[in-house]
């Protein structure tokens, strides 16, 4: 890839940033493409050797060594207090980064309500939980501001094993692309990110598993079989720093969908194709497609920053 964070540090340095999960993984990846940009950071962080680990390369760098908070992206309270932490030692917050989630899969007729709960919680909600927190005080800054909240390729193509999953990739994709109008009025860019096979630990997550949500349906994993799964992420995954820069590239160019992985081109095409031959071979009534004009006339006006209300749609 030939673009360099370093290329837009004019665009984004001293810009304050809130990324969740960012010790190791995608969201390292990206706050270091952000530290390469000249950016001031406020990381979040759950294992104590990861995020030493991670301020032992600030300290290589010569950064300026990132706020760290401990958080658990399902607490609101917790979120909450990081929001005002981040505030209170920086002055501002200018982009957030919804980056946390959990990698969990089976077969989703055998799941239980503690493995949708904890997967939807940390995936879904905990982008809710960052939104509630972090939106109000970007909203009161000043300058270049962007939310990116990353999901996975998942959150367009299912597969059999990763139904709550894809579940909750999915809901955040919906909330991102309708978040995307919402924010432009206020001069927010927007983005959401959908990576595909990197080198991160993700597939260890069903060891982590916590307590609180201990009654899975899924069976346990078959000796070696997690260990096995996790040598595709290691042996062909994509670096998470190429991840981090190209998220970068596309909150530069106002990207409201992020794509990092080109291998999906025949996915897209099979899906579109799929969706088309689904569509009835008939005419629609001039009133109901009058709606849907006006339905994508506000899209084209919210997204060029005009604020719609429900009286534009009819």
């Amino acid at each position: 890839m030939d673009f360099k964070p370093s290329d837009v540090r004019d665009q984004w340095e001293g810009r304050v940033a809130f990324i969740t999960g960012a010790v190791t993984g995608i969201g390292l990846g990206v706050a270091q493409a952000f530290a390469d940009a000249g950016m001031r950071l406020a990381l979040s962080y759950r294992n104590e050797d990861d995020k030493a680990a991670t301020a032992k390369w600030f300290e290589s760098k010569g950064y300026e060594q990132p706020l760290f908070i401990k958080l658990d992206v399902t607490d609101r309270e917790g979120f909450a207090a990081a929001a005002e932490q981040v505030e209170e030692h920086f002055g501002e917050v200018h982009v957030l980064v919804n980056n946390a989630g959990v990698s969990v899969f089976g077969p989703t007729d055998e799941a239980s309500y503690d493995d949708y709960d904890w997967i939807m919680g940390v995936n879904f909600g905990g982008n809710v939980n960052g939104l509630m927190s972090f939106l109000p005080k970007i909203k009161a800054s000043s300058g270049r501001r962007h939310v990116v909240n990353i999901a996975s390729m998942a959150a367009f193509l299912p597969g059999p094993q990763a139904g709550i999953y894809t579940a909750s990739k999915f809901a955040v994709r919906g909330l991102t692309e309708s978040l995307r109008y919402n924010l432009a009025p206020h001069g927010i860019g927007c983005s959401l990110c959908c990576p595909a096979l990197t080198r991160t630990n993700a597939w260890t997550s069903a060891m982590k598993r916590p307590e609180a949500f201990a009654d899975s349906g899924f069976a346990p994993a078959k000796e070696g079989e997690l260990e096995q799964f996790g040598t595709a992420f290691e042996d062909y995954g994509m670096d998470p720093y190429e991840v981090g820069a190209k998220i970068l590239r596309g909150m530069t160019r106002q990207d409201g969908l992020i794509l990092t992985h080109p291998e999906h081109g025949v996915d897209f095409a099979e899906e579109y194709m799929k969706q088309v031959a689904a569509l009835p071979l008939e005419e629609c009534p001039p009133g109901r497609a009058h709606i849907e004009n006006l339905r994508r006339e506000a899209m084209k006006a919210a997204e060029a920053g005009l604020k719609i209300e429900m009286d534009d749609l009819t």
